[in-house]
C-alpha cells in the first residue's frame, strides 16, 4: 500500500515525487478537461491546453503555500484561465476558439465552473478510483459495502469471511487514506 502522512499538495513539494504527480494528474486531468469544455475549447485543443496547465503546475506547486482560508479550486481555475489567455494571445487557439476577440470575452475565474458540490464529488470519485489499487480486494470491498452500499459490518464480515472488527478497520483505513489524499484539495 502507498502510505502517506500528509496531503497530496504537500507531497508535490518534494523533488522526484513522480508517483504523486501521476496521482495528481489522475485526479485533476478530467476536471481540467471539463473546465476547458465549459469554456468552449475544442477537445483536440484542450489536450494541449491541459498539458500546458500541468507544465505550469510542475513549476508552481513545489513552492505553492496552501492557505486553508483560500480555495485551491479557485487558484487552479485561475491557472487554467491564465494559460488559456496566453495560449489565445499566441494564436495557438485563435483560429478554432473564437479568434483574438475571444480573449476579451473569456470569463473571469468565476465563470463556468463546477459548483463546490460537483467539485467535491468529482475529486472524491477520482481519488477513490485511483486509490482502489492500493488496497487488497477484501479491504476495499469491506469499506465499499459498509460506506457506499450501507450494509452492516456484520453482514459484510460474514460475506467476506472477516471479523466485524476487520471490516471496521478496513473502513477506517480507506476513509483515512481518502481524507489524506484530499487534504488541501477540497475547499
Amino acid at each position: 500500500m502507498f502510505s502517506t502522512s500528509s496531503g497530496l499538495l504537500e507531497r508535490l513539494r518534494h523533488p522526484h515525487a513522480t508517483r504523486d504527480w501521476d496521482r495528481f494528474v489522475d485526479l485533476y486531468a478530467p476536471l481540467l478537461f471539463a473546465w476547458a469544455d465549459r469554456l468552449g475549447v475544442p477537445r483536440q485543443d484542450a489536450a494541449d491546453l491541459v498539458q500546458d496547465v500541468f507544465a505550469t503546475l510542475v513549476e508552481k506547486l513545489p513552492t505553492f503555500e496552501y492557505d486553508p482560508a483560500k480555495s485551491f479550486r479557485t487558484w487552479l481555475k485561475a491557472v487554467l484561465h491564465n494559460r488559456l489567455r496566453a495560449w489565445r494571445r499566441k494564436g495557438a487557439g485563435a483560429r478554432r476558439v473564437g479568434g483574438d476577440s475571444a480573449v476579451a470575452d473569456l470569463p473571469a475565474a468565476g465563470g463556468p465552473d463546477l459548483d463546490a458540490a460537483e467539485y467535491h464529488a468529482h475529486l472524491a470519485r477520482r481519488a477513490l478510483d485511483v486509490m482502489r489499487a492500493d488496497f487488497t480486494p477484501d479491504t476495499w470491498t469491506a469499506c465499499w459495502e459498509v460506506v457506499v452500499n450501507g450494509r452492516s459490518a456484520a453482514a459484510v464480515a460474514a460475506d467476506l469471511g472477516l471479523t466485524v472488527n476487520a471490516v471496521y478497520l478496513a473502513k477506517a483505513r480507506v476513509l483515512r487514506r481518502l481524507r489524506e489524499e484530499l487534504a488541501g484539495l477540497l475547499d
